[in-house]
């Protein structure tokens, strides 16, 4: 079964022609937000935001642009940005395309191995390093970097910093070289924008991967400009939106946002800390907000936390109205299906607009209460917390894309939101199912290939422009695309049955409020069992409610209460798998998967063979002595 690509426009050829498009057509728009005074570390609460227009945008960026220029950066050089998101990578992004240089990214997490492994094999020229934690990585590593020129620091270092081999300086006097050079030349940039060609190299971005190194997946700058057209295209962004950026822009969700922000000219509002997302709903009140399914995760573990720390009847009627809405939502999509027009019985009304009244219309202000849709992507959304999601007025529009896709390829729409699917593609897209199911997509954001790997190019790319994704799928009559799993997650049980862990693993997130992250077991085995990390702070205060107070959080996920907790719901959703699916045994890990050990990519997906392979024992534990079929 194959999709039909919907029509497009004419797209310019670059983000730098789209960005300098922009500008002339609303220079004294705003453009961005962002926390003044920046990344200081302030303590939570009420911060000011410092507005820039698209001209005073422009400035800056033609100014960083022109700065690089006069470090010898030309047409598709490397230059690399090694930060968290905030104003400066946005501007050190835009200021390297406009010199018709290429981005590397580089997560800030990313050890100081993998990072020079990163600029080395993107043969970077100059890095953007966000502070002086970034440049120790560098500099300690610079032996093995002799193509590296350049460090230009987003925060500048308390005492003047030396490196043998390296120029060091800050963003303030690379700008302030940038504003001098155009003095003399002020057409520099815009010569070099109109120069660039669209099947140029624009951006570097290494996948994150969960086996071996990481490969540079080679994007082009009409790629990234079709992005943004494509969104609008499909109404996911409007040129009156307020956004809310918080994604990590080495990652590719978070960068094609970006062109689709500079094609609509809406305001993006941009602060990386994650931490900082509840406090800025509220003062930034977007209308439209991009997520990994994790946050989602979040915010519903945390509003079923309060309910139940504020007493049984609280949390009674949360259940009770969590339960409406999923039906609610269930209801009107069915009928919009099937008549073209949502509608529910008169029952089912009454009971929602009063769970509406008592429960929602919190959750929706908590969202800054304005929210048209959110936008999630990266990894699978449970469809039970999209239901939930739905009925409660805050759609979450699953789509689907890869860094090889240069972001997203396929989307729900708002006006036709199919929970449990990505939705249909994107215009310029097209998918189809090759014979075993995986999902092939062709298109102009499709990459070019692997930085410096032509044979895994090879592999993944067919001579007539398909992208193998690596993933199983299905699709409806309407071009409605499932995604049931990862090629390469897929397993078989040794008595010969097949077991998508994904599917388990959703069912488990959505029905388990304490879950942080599961991982199915059961390849060649015969029967599935699961490891599981508790989320700290969803099961800590049901802990000091029942007793366990004075237990640090490995205590608690060792005690037999806590896990006769976990039991009921492992059970709950064992009762509507497959035999050959369900969890027969569990163990709870005395802490959580995260980046730090290895155990979680920078985009918050599991390293399945790290983890098997860090709790070999445990798992051995659960088959020892088992004979169950």
């Amino acid at each position: 079964m194959r999709s039909v690509p919907a029509p497009i426009e004419q797209r310019p050829p670059s983000v730098a022609h789209l960005f300098l498009s922009r500008v002339e057509a609303t220079p004294d728009r705003a453009a961005y937000r962002y926390p003044a005074p920046a990344r200081l570390g302030a303590e939570p609460g009420p911060e000011q935001w410092i507005t820039l227009t698209w001209a005073q945008t422009a400035q800056r960026v033609k100014a960083l642009a022109a700065g690089l220029m006069t470090l010898g950066v030309r047409a598709q050089d490397r230059v690399a940005i090694a930060s968290e998101t905030r104003m400066e990578w946005v501007i050190a992004d835009l200021g390297t395309m406009c010199a018709g240089a290429a981005t590397t990214t580089v997560y800030p997490s990313t050890n100081a191995d993998e990072t020079a492994y990163i600029l080395a094999d993107s043969d970077s020229l100059a890095v953007f390093a966000e502070n002086e934690q970034q440049l120790a990585k560098i500099v300690s590593t610079k032996d093995r970097l002799p193509g590296l020129k350049h460090v230009i620091l987003f925060d500048g270092p308390a005492h003047p910093v030396t490196a043998e081999g390296l120029n060091i300086l800050t963003l303030a006097e690379l700008e302030h070289r940038g504003d001098t050079y155009l003095e003399g030349h002020p057409d520099a940039v815009d010569r070099a924008v109109d120069a660039i060609s669209g099947l140029q190299l624009s951006t570097l971005i290494y996948t994150s991967g969960t086996t071996g190194r990481p490969k540079g997946v080679f994007l082009t700058h009409d790629g990234l400009a079709h992005q943004g057209v494509a969104q609008a295209g499909s109404e996911l962004i409007r040129s009156d939106d307020v956004q809310l950026l918080w994604l990590p822009l080495a990652h590719v969700f978070g960068k094609a946002l970006i062109s689709g922000q500079i094609h609509t000219g809406h305001v993006l509002a941009v602060d990386g800390r994650v931490d900082r997302i509840v406090l800025n709903l509220p003062v930034i009140r977007p209308t439209v907000m991009a997520a990994v399914p994790r946050i989602f995760e979040k915010v519903y573990n945390g509003i079923a936390a309060k309910a139940r720390a504020d007493g049984a009847a609280k949390h009674r009627v949360f259940r009770w109205a969590a339960s409406v809405a999923r039906e609610y939502a269930r209801t009107t999509e069915a009928a919009r299906i099937a008549q073209g027009r949502e509608g529910a019985p008169l029952s089912l009304k009454l009971r929602h607009a009063l769970a509406d009244k008592l429960v929602y219309a919190k959750i929706r202000t908590a969202f800054g209460g304005r929210l048209r849709h959110a936008i999630s992507a990266s990894a699978p959304l449970a469809p039970e917390l999209g239901y939930f999601f739905a009925g409660v007025g805050v759609r979450v529009l699953e789509g689907y894309g890869l860094t090889e896709t240069s972001g997203g390829a396929v989307v729900n729409r708002a006006h036709d939101l199919r929970i449990g699917t990505v939705g249909v593609t994107l215009p310029g897209f097209e998918v189809q199912l090759a014979e075993d199911g995986e999902v092939l997509l062709r298109g102009p954001c499709v990459m070019r290939g692997y930085h410096n790997l032509p044979e895994k190019s090879s592999e993944v790319l067919t001579d007539d422009g398909w992208f193998r994704t690596g993933d199983i799928g299905e699709l409806d009559v309407d071009g409605f695309l499932r995604i049931t799993d990862r090629k390469k997650d897929l397993f078989k049980t040794s008595g010969g049955k097949y077991v998508a862990p994904s599917e388990v693993e959703g069912k488990f997130k959505a029905a388990c409020p304490f879950v942080s992250n599961i991982l199915l077991i059961g390849s060649s085995r015969n029967f599935c069992t699961a490891l599981i990390a508790l989320d700290d702070a969803a099961i800590m205060p049901w802990a000091a409610e029942h007793g366990l107070g004075d237990k640090d959080y490995a205590e608690v996920v060792a005690t037999e209460q806590v896990r006769q907790l976990i039991e009921r719901y492992v059970q709950r959703v064992n009762d509507g798998l497959q035999r050959w699916q369900t969890i027969k045994k569990f163990t709870l890990l005395p802490r959580d998967l995260d980046i730090e050990h290895g155990e979680l990519t920078p985009s918050l997906k599991i390293k399945r063979p790290v983890v098997e392979r860090d709790y070999a024992e445990l798992i051995t534990a659960m088959y020892e002595g088992a004979l169950e079929a």
